[in-house]
């Protein structure tokens, strides 16, 4: 492993389902940077003070997570009874720019703390 970033530590986990989720559950700290789709996993980061960025560039809020983990909850029920939405739209190179801009606010606020 190189040297380049010397507080990034790697981790592997067990391939089944939740692991990963688990595992950021139990060793992030509050104040930490998160990056997830996973608006469960959002959610949880959130409560303990970790800032949640999404891949598109979306950062979480705890006034917004309560209406995504509810739409999340009625499009898992209209999946099981057989409805099914167009899904997420690709990713485009706004999304990528939008992510780029909101991660640059956030590593500024820690910046500024120095």
């Amino acid at each position: 492993m190189s040297n380049e970033f010397p507080s990034v530590k790697w981790a592997y986990v067990d391939s089944i389902k939740e692991a990963a989720d688990l595992y950021i559950m139990n060793y992030i700290s509050k104040g930490d940077i998160a990056i997830t789709q996973d608006i469960g996993l959002a959610s949880t980061l959130l409560a303990k003070g970790v800032y949640v960025l999404s891949p598109r560039g979306i950062l979480f809020e705890e006034k917004e997570i309560e209406t995504a983990l509810e739409l999340r909850h009625l499009s898992a029920k209209a999946r099981r009874r057989g409805i099914y939405g167009k899904g997420p739209k690709p990713f485009s190179e706004k999304d990528r720019e939008n992510f780029k801009q909101e991660l640059t606010k956030l590593l500024s606020k820690f910046q500024e703390r120095k």
